[in-house]
């Protein structure tokens, strides 16, 4: 089996616990205004990679990643390679590596709910092989309020709030990442109903405050795509505090252990 990739890193510090080995995937089915990433968004603009051609590349740089480290995969959306990645991860779990999902949560269809179809509970079923060869997921929020997560993001983010129930049910651990976006999500209403959400969770290790940056224009403009929050600056320094303070980030220290 191959899978659409856009690039690796080998070495990154800030997408899950230790040193990490990082897997961008291509294909993603939101489109957030200040998605960073747009190169990522056509899946078939990835280039093909083999699961035992990842794993080498990956395997080479084991003795960087330390006790916690380990093998990020991100994107674009990686789970809309579901396939590819169950049997990537099943991999990596053989060798004994960390294995964690950067995700939006986009493409999870919840095969329990009343109203799932043969192909949600088909996908779920798939998803549920995927958890029991994933250590962690770093997840966002992209919008509490339904009509603003639409705006936001292009898409409903009913089926996100449902997989972060799913994966407290399972008590699957994660990293909850919220961006602070001037006039979008930098709002106290909304920074507050993100917290008592957040509070409804017993899986959380990890809350951060991610402040926009307007650093992908420049790919945008190469792209000849518009750039929706050109005009926007990113929050200030009190903004983002108080962000922090309203989700209680200092609350979740578990990552810390």
């Amino acid at each position: 089996m191959e899978g659409y990739i856009h690039q690796l890193e080998s070495f990154g510090c800030a997408d899950g616990p230790g040193s990490r080995f990082i897997i961008f995937f291509s294909g993603c089915p939101l489109r957030c205004k200040y998605c960073h990433n747009p190169d990522t968004w056509k899946m078939t603009d990835g280039k093909k990679y083999t699961v035992e051609e990842l794993v080498k590349e990956a395997m080479s740089c084991k003795e960087y990643w330390g006790k916690k480290g380990g093998v990020t995969v991100s994107g674009g959306e990686p789970l809309a390679q579901i396939d590819f990645l169950i049997e990537l991860f099943t991999r990596f779990k053989e060798l004994g590596v960390n294995t964690c999902i950067d995700t939006a949560g986009g493409p999870f269809r919840n095969g329990e709910a009343p109203d799932a179809t043969e192909a949600d509970k088909v996908w779920f079923e798939k998803f549920k092989k995927l958890m029991d060869v994933t250590d962690i997921l770093l997840m966002d929020i992209k919008h509490i309020n339904e009509e603003e997560h639409i705006k936001l993001t292009g898409a409903s983010g009913k089926n996100i709030r449902e997989m972060f129930a799913y994966l407290d049910k399972i008590n699957k651990p994660i990293w909850i990442r919220h961006v602070l976006v001037p006039g979008i999500t930098d709002n106290d209403e909304y920074l507050t109903q993100t917290r008592d959400f957040i509070r409804t969770l017993h899986n959380v290790e990890r809350v951060e405050i991610l402040p926009y940056h307007g650093l992908g224009i420049m790919k945008y403009d190469a792209l000849g795509i518009d750039y929706p929050l050109r005009d926007v600056d990113g929050p200030t320094k009190e903004r983002i505090e108080n962000a922090r303070k309203i989700l209680e980030c200092e609350k979740y220290t578990k990552y810390l252990e």
